[in-house]
């Protein structure tokens, strides 16, 4: 969640991006950063730079993707003051009613919302996107799987992991896997995100694995005749 985002930015930056993808990458990082420093320390002030910029950032994916088909730069200034005042709304009543539920449940919305958007874009827009697409939500959603797993079974696990051998015992750290999955599979929708809109703008962005293993957007604009 911190360093291939900083990387994604830093070549964003270098490839003259629009603004709104740097942010995606930035804020991305921003969310691994404040998990980092809760899980560290469990303090509260904490679990809030963990659990608000998730709000902050999946408003920027919502900007993102529904701002793919737009002209070059273009600003949409009523869905940045809507999305700004949704962001300002849960952080309010989250400061106040400090409820773990009423922050899922706001969060839950806006992944609700960009799996709809995805959803339409692979379906009637870009088909031939559906393995990028549905691969990041895979991730995602296995992620969000497993991490109920582990809320609701987590006394169960724990005695699991008393008689077993360590090394197997790991691997049943599903709130581990929960951050692992969530992560890439954000990273992924970014992917996907800049993947249509580079697209729409007739640029030639293809999908590459850097070391063979991470995978990267990589493209340049369409030549002039």
């Amino acid at each position: 969640m911190i360093i291939p985002p900083i990387f994604g930015a830093i070549q964003g930056v270098r490839d003259r991006l629009e603004k709104r993808y740097i942010a995606a990458y930035l804020a991305l990082t921003v969310v691994g950063m404040g998990s980092w420093c809760f899980h560290m320390t469990l303090k509260y002030e904490m679990q809030l730079l963990d659990e608000l910029p998730m709000i902050y950032s999946c408003c920027i994916f919502v900007y993102c993707m529904f701002e793919c088909f737009k002209t070059k730069s273009s600003i949409n200034y009523h869905l940045l003051f809507t999305l700004f005042l949704y962001s300002l709304t849960v952080t309010t009543i989250y400061l106040k009613v400090k409820e773990p539920i009423f922050h899922q449940v706001m969060y839950g919305m806006l992944v609700f919302t960009l799996v709809l958007r995805s959803i339409y874009i692979v379906t009637w827009v870009y088909p031939w996107l559906r393995g990028l697409g549905y691969t990041s939500l895979t991730v995602f959603l296995l992620g969000f799987l497993l991490w109920n797993i582990d809320n609701i079974f987590c006394d169960s696990l724990r005695n699991f992991r008393k008689r077993v051998p360590p090394v197997l015992g790991v691997t049943t750290q599903f709130h581990a896997w929960w951050h692992i999955l969530t992560g890439l599979g954000s990273y992924l929708h970014i992917l996907f995100s800049l993947y249509t809109r580079t697209l729409y703008l007739r640029y030639r962005p293809k999908v590459k694995f850097l070391f063979g293993i991470w995978p990267a957007v990589m493209f340049e604009p369409q030549r002039k005749h």
